[in-house]
């Protein structure tokens, strides 16, 4: 195989072992950077044959017509905000919102503004590689795409022919190509199937589900009157349609209520902000209730229309009043009484916000049920301001290609989905059990893990855990674009090409459905996913299941039914519906209704009420650890971007001041952070704006692999802080149930070493 004449000179050559973090430096990247962005980030324009489009945002009048915009998604985050990449000669020059996508409406946040530098990262993966040393040593082989996925797949067959198909693990993450390499999971035989939701809002989605029958509803903002938001940080835990909302609901008045122990930005925009002990916030929306439904502030007529199980509700609420709350999360009762009263006066267009997470409390799933109960006795469903379908519901129905049935699999789950977790769908999973499964062999011992746009290494808790169950893997494979973590530990890497240089299935949005095109040739020698796994599939003998044989074929299968016509989706980059009629919305209860009290939950031995659970407190001289998101990153994917490196360079704790004072930590510190698990050492940000018995470090940072040279040991990481405690009912991580130590670094402690 030629080399491509966008590749580094200082490149190996195929068949070539290196070690990888020193095969070029970006010194040496950088010095060349007039030569690099002539050739290898120019590219030389477009493939042969690739239809790209030109949008109707073309700004060819504005720059001397050389200048073309084409519309595509973004996928820095999960949100895939509609973006339009401004293209000059082949290069990309610049991304921005595209104004007709109502996930972006015309603006990108930080990290979507951040894609070119995903595009132009000297140490994305450029070529496939095969481990050449031990895992970890960063010694490497230069390999061709045909002996890298033969690799793969005939370490696949080994473990399917020794093991069996339950053997293999194959993981994840949320993603427009996700059913298609679930297709290759089914196919292959194996239930083994980790995402990362358990470790993000399982506790909601399921909550919800078994209340409404709906996993992820929205918010009308534009009726809304008040909205209360429960470890919902969208000011800086950016969800960029949302946010904006809600920026524009604070602007013009409407009342936000912030239950958070930490002062975010978030809780800057509220019109009350409440510093709740951790672990509590259910003890509050039981109180809500109680005050709600003993006062008769709910909608009756609503109630006896649309659900069921109130009866069972109003006795269950009797013993939690705002006095029993006030003993609990410490926000005094009448304050408590005093939100119920108000919220209701504003019903149907007052909302109890579902969030993502609440307090990452084994208790969050019984919170979440106490925040879709509330919201129904608001009688808010549907009603102006109130509660809408969204997230995961609704949208056209695309059109598919054929293909055959999947083979049965009788294996139990790694995770314990369902025998251990019968509440928590196949889809979702709880990947932690799958880790903690590798080490105690039970209920059998897995061979191997195929790893697509995902670091289980940073993102599952106890990363010493992880390390040690990725070492003892017959079999390591890593599908992606940046050399992370788990990738640096694998025995192959697959390449994938940016979301800027690919094609991949239709993402409907509201009544329209957009297009991810390449605005950009691939610089190197990478591939799209839907490619890697239709190719991985074939060498599998599962070529039936990935009847392509190019991506644009599922793109037009998926819009045949609405006869589009595939060059004008290209040029135009969306394609808009015809809206359909609104019909009243039929809960996917075994009811028909909203539970109140939970039907599905008694037939598994569980309270269909919420009740309450006491979260466990931190003994004396520890604190809670929060965690969470910020602005300008987007969880452990982006601290190898120059831009957003330079907006938050690292992850400083945050403690309290009278705290700090106390402990002798001064702000710029450096400090010992200890939990059962590790410690790590970091800088003290002290502060004002968090609870006493809390510290804060945003998560994302602390990356092991060298090869990310901007990212490399820049930070602390909480997965080396953080316990394993996995809520019974959602699979959910309760990753607050963490309690540290914090004292100042010594001289000792840094003879000794001293990070996880």
């Amino acid at each position: 195989m030629t080399q491509k004449r966008n590749e580094l000179p200082s490149a190996p050559k195929q068949g070539e072992t290196f070690q990888w973090e020193h095969y070029f430096t970006r010194r040496q990247f950088l010095k060349g950077s007039a030569a690099v962005t002539a050739t290898a980030l120019a590219a030389g324009g477009l493939k042969t044959g690739m239809k790209m489009g030109k949008s109707a945002y073309a700004a060819d009048e504005l720059n001397g017509g050389d200048t073309i915009d084409i519309s595509t998604i973004c996928e820095n985050c999960v949100w895939r905000c509609g973006a339009i990449a401004k293209v000059k000669d082949g290069v990309l020059v610049k991304l921005e919102g595209n104004p007709e996508h109502p996930n972006s409406r015309g603006k990108l946040c930080p990290r979507g503004n951040a894609g070119v530098k995903v595009l132009y990262d000297p140490d994305r993966l450029q070529f496939p590689m095969i481990r050449a040393g031990e895992r970890g040593s960063g010694l490497w082989r230069r390999v061709s795409w045909d002996e890298a996925l033969q690799f793969t797949a005939d370490n696949m067959k080994r473990i399917k022919d020794n093991y069996g198909p339950e053997a293999m693990i194959m993981s994840s993450t949320h993603n427009l190509t996700q059913p298609y390499f679930e297709n290759l999971l089914k196919a292959f035989g194996t239930p083994n199937y980790g995402t990362q939701r358990s470790l993000c809002f399982n506790a909601m989605t399921i909550a919800f589900t078994y209340t409404y029958g709906l996993a992820q509803p929205g918010v009308d903002y534009d009726n809304c009157k008040y909205v209360i938001y429960t470890g919902r940080n969208l000011a800086e835990a950016i969800s960029n349609s949302e946010t904006q909302q809600m920026m524009d609901f604070a602007a013009k008045g409407g009342k936000i209520l912030v239950l958070d122990p930490r002062y975010t930005i978030t809780a800057s925009k509220a019109i009350e902000w409440l510093p709740i002990k951790p672990g509590t916030d259910l003890a509050f929306f039981l109180a809500l209730n109680h005050v709600v439904v003993t006062e008769g502030l709910y909608d009756k007529e609503f109630v006896d229309k649309y659900c069921v199980g109130f009866d069972k509700l109003e006795e269950s609420l009797k013993t939690y009043s705002p006095e029993w709350a006030a003993q609990r999360c410490e926000i005094d009762a009448d304050i408590i009484r005093k939100i119920a009263r108000e919220f209701a006066s504003q019903r149907p267009a007052a909302v109890a916000h579902p969030n993502w997470r609440t307090s990452n409390f084994t208790n969050s799933f019984q919170t979440q049920r106490s925040i879709a109960i509330l919201n129904a006795l608001m009688g808010n469903w549907g009603a102006s301001g109130g509660l809408v379908a969204g997230g995961e519901e609704g949208g056209a129905a695309l059109g598919s290609l054929s293909q055959p049935p999947y083979p049965k699999t009788t294996a139990p789950r790694l995770d314990g989905v369902p025998w251990k977790y019968p509440l928590v769908p196949l889809k979702y999973g709880v990947i932690q059990e799958i880790r903690d499964s590798l080490l105690t062999g039970k209920p059998y011992q897995g061979k191997g893990w195929l790893v697509y746009r995902q670091n289980p290494l940073m993102s599952i808790p106890e990363r010493r855990k992880t390390m040690t169950a990725l070492k003892n893997l017959d079999f390591l494979a890593v599908i992606d674009i940046l050399p992370n973590d788990t990738a640096y530990y694998a025995d192959v890497i697959l390449p994938e090409s940016t979301y800027l240089e690919r094609w991949d299935p239709i993402a409907p949005a509201g009544n329209k459905l957009f297009l991810r095109q390449p605005v950009v040739e691939p610089l190197y020698e990478t591939k799209g996913g839907l490619m890697i796994l239709k190719e991985l599939g074939d060498r599998l003998g599962l070529g039936d299941y990935f009847p392509y044989k190019e991506e644009q074929d599922i793109i037009k299968a998926q819009i045949e039914p609405f006869q589009i016509d595939f060059d004008e989706l290209v040029d135009k980059g969306y394609v808009e519906l015809e809206s359909e009629e609104h019909h009243e919305i039929e809960f996917q209860t075994k009811s028909g209704k909203i539970e109140l009290n939970s039907s599905l939950l008694e037939s598994v031995g569980e309270p269909g009420v919420p009740e309450w659970q006491e979260p466990p407190a931190p003994p004396q001289g520890k604190f809670y650890l929060l965690t969470g998101k910020v602005a300008q990153h987007s969880q452990f994917t982006t601290q190898n971007n120059e831009w957003l490196m330079e907006l938050m360079p690292d992850n400083p704790v945050w403690i309290n001041t009278q705290v700090a004072k106390k402990l002798g930590i001064k702000n710029g510190q450096k400090v010992i952070i200890e939990s059962s698990v590790g410690q790590v050492i970091d800088e003290a940000l002290v502060t004002e704006a968090i609870r006493p018995d809390c510290v804060f470090i945003a998560a994302g940072f602390g990356h092991l692999s060298k090869a990310m040279k901007v990212g490399y040991n820049i930070g602390v990481s909480n997965s080396a802080l953080h316990e394993t405690h996995t809520d019974s009912l959602s699979g959910c991580q309760a990753l607050t149930e963490t309690f540290v130590t914090v004292r100042p670094l010594s001289g000792e402690d840094l003879a000794g070493g001293g990070t996880a």
